[in-house]
C-alpha cells in the first residue's frame, strides 16, 4: 500500500483543512502566552520562519513539536488532540483513509507491482521514488513524503505484533531505482525484515508461467475490530473496498499468488543471491 501517485495540486495543498485549523490554534495560544514566534522557536528548536509556516498551515509540524507547544503554551491538550489528524495530512489526499486503517491492522498483506512496498523501503529508495515521479514534487514535499513513509514502518514492530506478508514481483528487486548503491541498501533491508517472526516476504519469479495477479497492486487489511478491507491502487482511482464480495475476490487472488510465488525461505535465499550479484 503506497502513497507515491501524483495528485492535482488542490488535492494535497498544504494550507487548508486540519493544518489551517491547527495553525490558527497554535497562533492563538502563542499570542495568549505572550511569546513571539522567535521565542517559541527557540524553546522548541525551530526558526521563527518555521513557526510562521506552522501557523499559516504551509508546513506540517512533527508530533514532538506539537507535544512541546501544547505544554509550553499551556494549551490544555487542545494542540495534542489534533496530533493524529495533523499526522495524516502528511499523506496525499487519496491515501489518508488507507493510512488511518493501516495503523489499526492486525493483519496486513501486500501485493507489489510498481515498486518495493513502502513499508519495506529505505529512506534512499523512497526519496528516489518520489523524486522521479511526474509531475515533479517540490523538494520540501519530497522530504515530507519520505518522512511520512518511514514513519509508517512503525507498524512492523507494533505491539501486539501484527501479521504481515508481501508478494513482490522479481523485477522490482532488480530495478536499480536511485542507483546501484540504493538498490543494494534496499535489498539488505528486505533481507533483514525477512528475519522478523511476524513478517513473510515472497518473490514472484519472472519465469512463472501462471500468475493470478495481472491487474493492479493491492493491500488487504484486517483491523482490530475484525473489519476486512482492500486497498487497490490505480491511476487517479485508488480506492478502498469494504464490501465482502470485492474483498473476498482479492483475498482469493492473494492466496493463489502466495502459492505461485517462491516460499518465504526460498525468497530470502533469492534476495541473498541478488545481494551477492549487486
Amino acid at each position: 500500500m503506497d502513497d507515491q501517485r501524483q495528485q492535482p495540486e488542490h488535492e494535497h495543498e498544504v494550507g487548508s483543512g486540519i493544518l489551517h485549523v491547527f495553525g490558527q490554534h497554535l497562533k492563538l495560544f502563542r499570542v495568549r502566552a505572550g511569546l513571539e514566534r522567535a521565542e517559541l522557536g527557540a524553546k522548541t528548536g525551530y526558526a521563527a520562519s518555521s513557526i510562521a509556516s506552522f501557523e499559516q498551515g504551509r508546513r506540517i509540524p512533527q508530533p514532538k513539536f506539537i507535544d512541546q507547544a501544547d505544554e509550553l503554551l499551556d494549551a490544555g491538550g487542545v494542540l495534542k488532540a489534533s496530533k493524529e489528524e495533523v499526522a495524516r495530512a502528511q499523506y496525499p489526499a487519496f491515501f489518508r483513509d488507507a493510512a488511518r486503517l493501516e495503523v489499526q491492522a492486525v493483519e496486513l498483506h501486500v501485493y507489489a507491482t510498481k515498486a518495493v512496498p513502502g513499508l519495506l523501503q529505505t529512506e534512499g529508495y523512497a526519496r528516489a521514488v518520489f523524486s522521479m515521479g511526474r509531475p515533479l514534487l517540490a523538494e520540501d514535499e519530497i522530504g515530507q513524503r519520505v518522512s511520512a513513509r518511514i514513519a509508517r514502518q512503525a507498524i512492523l514492530s507494533a505491539k501486539p505484533l501484527p501479521t504481515i506478508s508481501f508478494v513482490i514481483e522479481e523485477f522490482l528487486l532488480r530495478r536499480p531505482l536511485g542507483g546501484r548503491s540504493v538498490l543494494r541498501e534496499q535489498l539488505e533491508q528486505i533481507f533483514a525484515h525477512g528475519q522478523r517472526r511476524n513478517l513473510e516476504i515472497q518473490v514472484m519469479p519472472i519465469e512463472r508461467e501462471e500468475h493470478a495477479g495481472l491487474e493492479a497492486p493491492f493491500t488487504l487489511i484486517e483491523t482490530k475490530e475484525g473489519q476486512r478491507i482492500a486497498y487497490v491502487e490505480a491511476y487517479k482511482d485508488s480506492r478502498l473496498y469494504t464490501d465482502r464480495a470485492s474483498v473476498r475476490e482479492l483475498e482469493e487472488q492473494y492466496g493463489i499468488l502466495r502459492a505461485q510465488a517462491l516460499s518465504p525461505r526460498e525468497s530470502l535465499a533469492f534476495v541473498e543471491k541478488l545481494l551477492g550479484e549487486a
